[in-house]
């Protein structure tokens, strides 16, 4: 008696391999982008918290001593300057100009990985105002802030 002794083949082809590849391919290149503008918009968030709480950090100051500036008139230095403050800094937060004993801004300027970032260089005055430094952005302020 003949017995027909074929053996069935397991594994993949290497078309099958290929295809499996491009798919991959193909979904990092649409994931990847969104990851990273994602991990901007965390460090972001970090820098507009960073500078929420250099103004509060200034107002205690102002309560206390009713002026922003310390005797010599440089804003008193009552915030951490880099965000995040080990490490390496995306952002420096400083004042934009000369700083008076009732008005200044502080600006979070662009360091490191976020050199190039489209939101730019976020700003905040005592009155509480928002807004981005100008020529630094491609983004509006509501897409940033």
């Amino acid at each position: 008696m003949a017995t027909n002794s074929i053996k069935k083949a397991y594994g993949f082809t290497l078309i099958e391999l290929m295809i499996s590849v491009a798919i991959v391919g193909i979904l990092a290149a649409i994931a990847y982008p969104s990851y990273q503008e994602h991990v901007n918009r965390s460090k972001r968030a970090e820098a507009k918290v960073a500078l929420l709480e250099a103004a509060q950090a200034l107002e205690r100051y102002y309560s206390i001593n009713s002026r922003y500036t310390d005797s010599e008139n440089n804003l008193a230095n009552v915030f951490e300057s880099n965000v995040p403050a080990t490490g390496v800094a995306n952002y420096t937060i400083a004042p934009v100009g000369t700083p008076t004993a009732t008005a200044y801004v502080l600006q979070a300027k662009r360091n490191g990985s976020m050199r190039n970032d489209a939101c730019g260089d976020f700003e905040i005055s005592q009155a509480g105002v928002r807004s981005l430094a100008e020529g630094t952005h491609t983004k509006t302020l509501s897409e940033c802030w």
